[in-house]
């Protein structure tokens, strides 16, 4: 029976996404919570991004970094989050063989573009923190946004080559992909051709895309690390720690979760972890950012309440007017 529902809500070019939620009343309580992480999301990078954008204090490289992450997570969250919603709500789990593509190369070149940020922020942090004198000139606006720029570059490059490729094997019987979203592992576990040689060659494109940024984070982590044990300021050095230590956090988490679905073997793996997984740092990961990197930052607040007392002040002169 469920073989033939499936057959019913698909047509012959159509995916059926498994999904990560059934029926039960848990399953009910775990979604709305997903859902809710997926509105704080939205609210949090929003408000980043929108803070970042009219408050001139926060017009730096650092907050300009920021910024481009909101962005990143926001549309990130929105590549996968709304249609495995509907899709859970409505009972109809088919994705149109273009949706999938489309989620494909989105998702992939948000994450990739992430990786890259990633790396340039913590380049960032250590130029601001080892070379203080010299910030201003390294760091320069156009510098920022050709960082910026690389980034989506990158990642849209990573996008198109995988999801293009992926999308050209032969696909069997009614595809049905056991995930809540188009992922490239669990679409190509679906092809009817032999996918070794293709998943080689992404894994040695994931080693590029992940390892190489990872070790330019922990490269730049351990040069400030050095910095801030010879500053002889304890404030400073508090300040520093705090910083560094929430992105690192940051940073650690993204790319655990992420090298844990792309590098590690199908052997070691069950569709089941890939799927939680994947929910972690779709959901939960882009949630956390705006909290860990910026909302509890005395600038960010400072902005932030800036921002509230002009909105309070223009409430009451419109009721004055009134």
């Amino acid at each position: 029976v469920k073989v033939m529902n499936l057959g019913n809500q698909t047509s012959k070019t159509d995916f059926f996404l498994l999904g990560l939620f059934n029926t039960s009343e848990l399953h009910y309580f775990l979604f709305s919570l997903a859902f809710i992480s997926f509105l704080l999301t939205l609210l949090s990078n929003g408000l980043m991004v929108f803070l970042i954008y009219v408050e001139v204090q926060l017009h730096t490289p650092m907050y300009f970094f920021l910024g481009q992450l909101s962005f990143m997570d926001m549309l990130l969250a929105c590549t996968t989050v709304p249609k495995m919603a509907t899709n859970f709500l409505s009972g109809r789990k088919s994705i149109s063989f273009v949706g999938c593509g489309f989620q494909i190369f989105f998702f992939l070149t948000l994450g990739g573009g992430e990786c890259f940020l990633l790396a340039f922020m913590a380049y960032d942090r250590y130029v601001a923190i080892t070379k203080p004198l010299r910030y201003p000139t390294i760091m320069t606006n156009c510098v920022c946004w050709l960082m910026a720029a690389t980034s989506w570059l990158l990642g849209v490059l990573d996008g198109l080559i995988q999801g293009l490729v992926t999308l050209t094997f032969p696909f069997c019987g009614l595809r049905v992909i056991d995930h809540f979203f188009c992922e490239v592992p669990a679409v190509l576990a679906l092809a009817c051709a032999d996918t070794t040689t293709f998943e080689t060659v992404m894994y040695v494109c994931c080693v590029g895309m992940l390892l190489i940024p990872f070790l330019i984070i922990l490269a730049s982590y351990a040069q400030i690390l050095v910095a801030v044990l010879q500053m002889t300021s304890t404030k400073g050095k508090k300040k520093a720690f705090s910083t560094c230590s929430s992105h690192l956090a940051v940073v650690i988490l993204f790319y655990g979760t992420v090298i844990s679905i792309y590098m590690v073997p199908h052997s070691h793996r069950s569709p089941g972890v890939d799927k939680t997984v994947a929910a972690f740092y779709t959901f939960f990961i882009p949630t956390l950012n705006p909290f860990i990197y910026s909302l509890r930052n005395k600038d960010v607040m400072g902005a932030l309440g800036k921002l509230l007392g002009k909105i309070r002040l223009c409430r009451n002169e419109t009721v004055q007017v009134v």
